[in-house]
């Protein structure tokens, strides 16, 4: 690929000096041949006037004998009415044929042209006409030899010198290219070196603000978060692992306590079953936790919902538990969304402040700057505000017991965030008044 970046720029660069030399060769041609001829026409009709004012001064010399003009030059010479050379520079014998000089039209008094060689191989010519008193006309010629000679030389010396400058800038942009797309191939090198077992690789910074320092960031920045995503991977695998090993342990061992004995025991086979129950709550957790990491073709429903109404329904199906519930609903709090996945993550929140409660737990739903919220706030130890965060992780718990007697699997906060978030929220966790913690949800 770096290869054919460098090629492309470097043709790229040879046809914009191609361009370039070709345009500027062109007008520089037309130019200095314009100026030559300028110069030329200038010094011919300079000669042409000093001759008209001799004759307006009748100090033209005897026999016809014109000095020889300055300045380059070739010929001057004095015509009359009748077209016969009444002076000349030269032998009157040998006047050139100036059949094609053109006469100055009405109004004007001289008048310019070149004309094309006499015969074949000759050289052009650059006439100058200039009326004179006494019906008398006065041609001033000048051979382009020196003209042509020097438009010919800088045309071979353009000529000359475009492949070498072409070839020059070729080369230049390869070399440049080369350079600016080193980076790039250490870039691509390093990622190639990544694997599944060596996330912890990184691609090397050029420094600078640069379009390739800033892609070298990028890359960087998603095999950052690549190695977060499976360190919490691996950490979810591990811990649901150890999730699923104790309540797996707990049932053989209470089953073959009961098959041990003559009569079965009764007591064994009930935990037996409440370590299956558990078991089916963890499965189902973690179905909902992989639809919801499922990405947009696991985006929940959308229809009118009220939380109230869902925090009523929650409070009502409990059915007088051991920690006294609340319901601070004032009025309907409608919303849009999934109304089966947010009473899960509602369920959840108050599962949780049940488990911590010492006597209360409070719910409130109220609409607040064009958000829906749900509240949970309990009574009990709180969350320390380092951890306030940490808690929504999956398989996370503040305290050191991993038996979970209390119930519960390690999901339920996990699962209400994820739900939240589908719905374009977010539970965050927050001291409350009073002591103890709380759960906020919010959903636009």
């Amino acid at each position: 690929m770096v290869s054919g970046i460098r090629a492309r720029t470097a043709a790229a660069a040879a046809l914009a000096m191609a361009a370039v030399l070709a345009g500027g060769g062109l007008w520089l041609h037309a130019l200095l041949r314009a100026n030559l001829l300028d110069n030329t026409t200038g010094r011919a009709e300079l000669a042409a006037r000093k001759v008209a004012a001799q004759l307006d001064n009748r100090t033209l010399p005897p026999g016809g004998r014109l000095p020889v003009p300055e300045s380059g030059v070739d010929l001057v010479l004095v015509q009359d009415a009748a077209g016969r050379t009444v002076a000349s520079t030269g032998d009157p014998k040998l006047t050139p044929d100036l059949a094609g000089a053109p006469r100055p039209g009405p109004g004007a008094d001289s008048r310019s042209a070149v004309l094309p060689p006499a015969r074949p191989g000759g050289e052009r010519r650059a006439v100058v006409v200039v009326e004179a008193p006494g019906a008398h006309t006065v041609y001033a010629m000048t051979v382009l030899g020196d003209v042509d000679d020097a438009t010919g030389a800088v045309a071979i010396g353009l000529l000359a010198g475009a492949p070498p400058l072409i070839g020059f800038a070729a080369a230049l942009a390869w070399w440049v290219t080369g350079r600016a797309l080193r980076p790039v191939s250490a870039i691509r090198c390093e990622l190639a070196a990544v694997t599944a077992s060596e996330l912890d690789r990184r691609v090397p910074d050029p420094g600078g603000a640069d379009e390739i320092a800033r892609l070298a960031r990028t890359v960087n920045d998603t095999l950052d978060r690549l190695e977060r995503s499976d360190a919490r991977q691996r950490q979810f695998t591990a811990d649901a692992s150890h999730e699923l090993r104790n309540p797996l342990a707990a049932v053989r061992s209470r089953l073959e306590v009961a098959l041990a004995m003559d009569r079965p025991d009764r007591e064994s086979v009930a935990a037996a079953l409440a370590d299956t129950e558990r078991l089916q709550a963890i499965a189902a957790d973690l179905l909902l936790l992989a639809r919801l990491d499922g990405g947009p073709a696991s985006a929940p429903r959308s229809e009118p919902v009220d939380l109230a109404l869902l925090a009523a329904e929650d409070a009502s199906r409990r059915g007088g538990p051991r920690i006294a519930l609340r319901l601070d609903a004032r009025a309907p709090v409608p919303a849009s969304g999934d109304p089966a996945r947010l009473e899960r993550a509602l369920a959840n929140l108050v599962d949780n402040a049940l488990r911590y409660a010492r006597a209360e737990v409070v719910v409130r739903a109220a609409e607040h700057d064009g958000w829906a919220v749900l509240e949970v706030t309990d009574d009990g130890p709180g969350i320390p505000e380092a951890d306030r965060d940490r808690v929504f992780e999956r398989f996370v718990r503040l305290d050191a017991d991993r038996s979970r007697a209390g119930g519960g699997t390690g999901l339920g906060l996990a699962i209400a965030r994820e739900i939240a978030r589908a719905h374009g929220g977010d539970v965050h966790a927050l001291p409350a008044p009073a002591g103890g913690a709380r759960l906020v949800l919010r959903i636009p």
